[in-house]
């Protein structure tokens, strides 16, 4: 189904190591894997995503060629039919998803990272994989997190390959991702480039998780420092999801009441903010961990494609952070 996990025939393309993942889909490694081994088990193999003339419609009616575009196909790895992805510029160039292995390879044998997911959305037009680093992130000794480069890409002209530092909080599992000013926190391979090309940019790139590491932890032990008490995190979240007017749908007033009910409940009773209860970084956390586990979604695949890639929630999550960091009580 468009916009969630891709299905090929049946079969779910994605994979993970050793853990299975919260939509409870794809294929389960029972080791870590290589970065050969997460693509193929992916079913991100063998796509021969390449460019095909586009035909456009002349004044006349006639057809012609449209030299400045082209529409982007692939081999579907199951059933050997072409599927049709996008339309990009003269200029885009495909980049295999075997050649992203390719890099992948680079930064895992320069940091000894290991592959711990993959996978396709919007039915082949998106991948990600992500690696998880050798060290995590400790917050103020007391808060856990992973650390991960997650890579991702487009096939469709949507985006450029690129490679994110994402800290995952141990406890709840919950994606952070967040734009710090003071370090750079993803590193972009155009598509019109040689990625083979680019190996000291992607050695490069495992500079980013350790400088995004370190501003991470220091704007968080800034939060943990700071009190935020239940009226204050109440306004927070009214910014974000202002009250409904009295003439708005029941539906709607409905939901509101649920959604402030339940990030009461993440920040003031919630196991999963035990050790940070009462500060700016449990309300961030809060906030965090309800639009990725507890906002309504249609299904758990939705869910995991929104968690990965939603412009909408890393937004929200952008802003709670913009309005906690400052607070003071």
């Amino acid at each position: 189904m468009a916009h969630e996990l891709e299905t090929i025939n049946g079969r779910t393309a994605f994979a993970t190591a050793r853990v299975p993942a919260w939509h409870q889909l794809g294929t389960v490694t029972t080791d870590c894997m290589t970065a050969t081994e997460v693509i193929t088990t992916a079913l991100l193999g063998d796509w021969n995503v390449r460019k095909i003339p586009v035909a456009g419609t002349a004044p006349d009616s006639t057809t012609v060629a449209a030299p400045d575009k082209a529409m982007t196909v692939r081999t579907n790895p199951v059933t050997g039919a072409t599927d049709y992805l996008g339309v990009v510029g003269r200029d885009y160039t495909p980049v295999q998803n075997e050649a992203c292995a390719e890099l992948l390879d680079l930064l895992a044998d320069a940091s000894g990272a290991h592959f711990e997911t993959a996978g396709s959305l919007r039915e082949g037009r998106r991948i990600f994989i992500t690696l998880r680093m050798p060290d995590g992130i400790r917050i103020a000794g007391i808060d856990d997190l992973d650390l991960f480069l997650a890579v991702s890409t487009s096939h469709d002209g949507s985006m450029a390959l690129r490679v994110d530092a994402t800290p995952v909080r141990v406890v709840c599992a919950n994606t952070q991702r967040l734009s710090l000013k003071r370090s750079v926190g993803h590193y972009t391979f155009r598509h019109t480039t040689n990625i083979k090309t680019k190996i000291a940019q992607a050695r490069q790139a495992i500079g980013i998780s350790y400088s995004y590491a370190d501003a991470f932890a220091a704007d968080a032990e800034r939060m943990l420092d700071t009190a935020l008490a239940e009226d204050a995190f109440r306004a927070v979240c009214e910014q974000i999801w202002p009250t409904p007017p009295l003439d708005a749908p029941a539906r709607t007033r409905t939901n509101h009441r649920r959604r402030a009910a339940t990030l009461d409940y993440l920040f003031t009773d919630a196991p999963t903010q035990a050790n940070i209860r009462g500060t700016t970084w449990a309300g961030w956390q809060a906030i965090t961990e309800y639009v990725d586990f507890y906002a309504p979604a249609p299904s758990q695949a939705r869910r995991a494609e929104r968690t990965l890639s939603s412009a909408t929630v890393t937004g929200i999550k952008q802003k709670a952070h913009d309005l906690l960091a400052p607070v003071r009580n």
